[in-house]
């Protein structure tokens, strides 16, 4: 199978988690309080009034956000995976009416603010509020988990042995760190890293670290398998593209998506069955 081009990996790539929606919206600003005020005070809301709103002042465009339960990162990160841009001022400028439509859509923008507006809010709210952080970063690990699920369902499925969240050895007798090595770290013949992120930080660069010190260990005839997906990767395109250049470079084997996961489980299959690994049929 040939090499996809970098910009249709990026292409490729999905959302790792389902939306979650929270009533309540971080601590805010002057700027989210006169925003907050001036939706309190819309005599209507749908989106007409929603898009006028955003036209007199594009700024405000993350209360909207806040009001569906996305943070400003999350909300960058949602528009350029679906809109292609992260700057909510410029698309709000250029097509107020399509940013309106993707939030309603999506998000149910004017059911949320209709029932906010009109609440009510108490100390438990405002606990549920402050427990956003960690709700989010539990979502998070679900959405990296997710990735490592799915590869070790197919392998399992396969008949192949498996061991998950370990290290395999390489050259020299050397370690690297894996999601699921084929058929165990000591013997390892198929090593695959999983990295889903929707959220974006350190810990992308961090697995591209991993999957870079898995090319350097592996031996000649280990195969190295990299499954990556979710929306932050869109916001760190040149830690993706390190990964990718190593595909390339055939320092690994393959790159997938949660999309692309029928091909991963029939070339996992090929690659099992050429080494004498036992196999089910692949479809």
């Amino acid at each position: 199978m040939p090499i996809p081009t970098f910009d249709e990996y990026v292409a490729s790539l999905g959302q790792m988690t389902p939306h979650v929606d929270p009533l309540a919206a971080s601590p805010a600003t002057a700027s989210l309080k006169s925003a907050a005020a001036s939706l309190a005070a819309l005599p209507v809301v749908d989106r007409p009034a929603l898009t006028a709103w955003i036209t007199a002042s594009p700024e405000w465009v993350p209360a909207l956000g806040l009001a569906v339960g996305l943070s400003q990162e999350r909300l960058k990160n949602q528009l350029r995976h679906a809109l292609g841009s992260s700057g909510w001022v410029s698309l709000a400028r250029a097509d107020p009416a399509g940013l309106i439509d993707y939030l309603d859509d999506t998000f149910a923008l004017v059911a949320m603010l209709e029932q906010q507006r009109s609440r009510t809010y108490d100390f438990g709210d405002l606990l549920v509020a402050r427990a956003g952080t960690r709700t989010s970063a539990i979502r998070a690990g679900v959405s990296g988990r997710r990735l490592e699920d799915e590869i070790e369902a197919i392998a399992r499925d396969l008949g192949l042995e498996c061991e998950t969240r370990t290290k395999f050895h390489g050259r020299h007798n050397r370690l690297a760190p894996c999601d699921l090595v084929i058929p165990s770290g000591r013997d390892a013949e198929i090593v695959v890293a999983a990295k889903g992120f929707d959220s974006t930080g350190s810990k992308l660069t961090d697995a591209v670290r991993e999957i870079e010190e898995m090319a350097d260990v592996r031996l000649p005839r280990q195969v190295v398998i990299a499954v990556i997906d979710g929306i932050g990767w869109k916001s760190r395109q040149a830690d993706l593209k390190r990964i990718h250049s190593l595909w390339e470079s055939r320092q690994i084997d393959g790159m997938y998506t949660l999309s692309t996961l029928d091909r991963f489980r029939t070339d996992l299959a090929e690659v099992a069955h050429l080494r004498g690994l036992g196999t089910r049929a692949a479809d």
